[in-house]
């Protein structure tokens, strides 16, 4: 029996009857051959975190468009927190641990730079709707290194159906929408006070009431109901008072710090403009797009290479391709 047999049998004698057993995915679209050590989702969330596209994250924009502050959290802190949030759920749930981790270290692979200002600008220039979710999947399906990631079925589930009002396949899927949300909105109210957007002060006194008035008791209460409400259950749920008071700390931000009237989005009409403009050019020149003949023969249409080549830049790249495109240079001569 090699180790991956033996960690799939642990799986089967331990896990939850309603856990999804790596010895039982639906698999990859390009079979290859089982790992003597690792089990099909513990290879997933290595080729996730070996992943160009994973490194970019760190250059990415969460809330902030390139803070000054080496504090303040990027796309790539957003999912190590998402994905440390899930591993507890599942763990604490006998879930899969390793598919819950994999999935969420992709969730955001496919995430525009400038957060989700590119995002917006993309849906507005693109003649198809543009979703950072899907743009994951493609990422892993088909974009990075030339050819995707060939992760198995039940990850490339969950990253694509990570945003709420879709319906993941499994548990472990089920789970990460509720991490993603957990995460995001207790991280950005730590940097939206950090950044002097708004103050703790100006929290809804009632949400923290049931949440708990620190970043850290929150976090915990929202991870703990989410585990009693649905143990024994073949469900991911939480308690109707919880959601209430995490929805109510969500819409607050949705005012004070996600409007486009925040302190926090001054910069954000620019980069919508970058992003349309830098997609403009690149229509119409379109052979200077790296790899473009390359994408044509594989049958990407124009729009969908040049929304991959913008979607995977991160926030500096954009800008520097920017400055050189549209900004003039100084005259120097010898």
């Amino acid at each position: 029996m090699t180790i991956r047999e033996r960690t799939e049998q642990i799986e089967k004698e331990t896990l939850s009857e309603f856990a999804t057993l790596s010895s039982e995915t639906k698999g990859r679209e390009k079979p290859v051959a089982k790992c003597e050590f690792r089990t099909e989702f513990q290879r997933d969330r290595d080729r996730i975190i070996h992943s160009k596209a994973f490194r970019r994250l760190k250059h990415k924009t969460q809330v902030f468009i390139s803070p000054e502050g080496d504090h303040y959290r990027t796309r790539l802190t957003h999912t190590l927190e998402v994905a440390q949030i899930a591993r507890t759920i599942a763990r604490a749930l006998r879930l899969n641990e390793d598919l819950t981790e994999a999935m969420a270290l992709g969730h955001d692979l496919g995430h525009t730079p400038f957060g989700h200002a590119g995002e917006r600008a993309l849906r507005q220039i693109c003649t198809r709707r543009f979703d950072h979710n899907i743009q994951s999947l493609r990422v892993v399906e088909k974009l990075e290194g030339g050819k995707g990631l060939n992760l198995t079925y039940e990850v490339r589930d969950g990253i694509a159906n990570h945003t709420w009002g879709l319906t993941p396949h499994t548990l472990e899927g089920k789970i990460l929408q509720f991490a993603d949300r957990i995460a995001y909105i207790n991280h950005d109210i730590d940097d939206a006070v950090r950044g002097k957007v708004i103050k703790s002060a100006d929290l809804p006194e009632d949400s923290l009431r049931i949440l708990g008035h620190s970043h850290s008791s929150r976090i915990n209460t929202l991870i703990s109901d989410v585990i009693h409400s649905s143990i024994g259950k073949n469900d991911i749920v939480m308690s109707d008072k919880t959601l209430s008071a995490m929805l109510e700390l969500r819409e607050f931000l949705r005012r004070n710090v996600y409007s486009v009237s925040s302190a926090a989005k001054t910069e954000e009409g620019k980069a919508e403009d970058i992003i349309k403009m830098l997609f403009e050019y690149y229509a119409e020149h379109l052979n200077e797009i790296p790899y473009y003949n390359v994408n044509k023969d594989k049958g990407y249409d124009d729009e969908s290479i040049v929304t991959d080549y913008i979607a995977g830049m991160t926030d500096r790249y954009a800008i520097y391709i920017y400055s050189e495109l549209f900004l003039p240079k100084g005259w120097y001569k010898h």
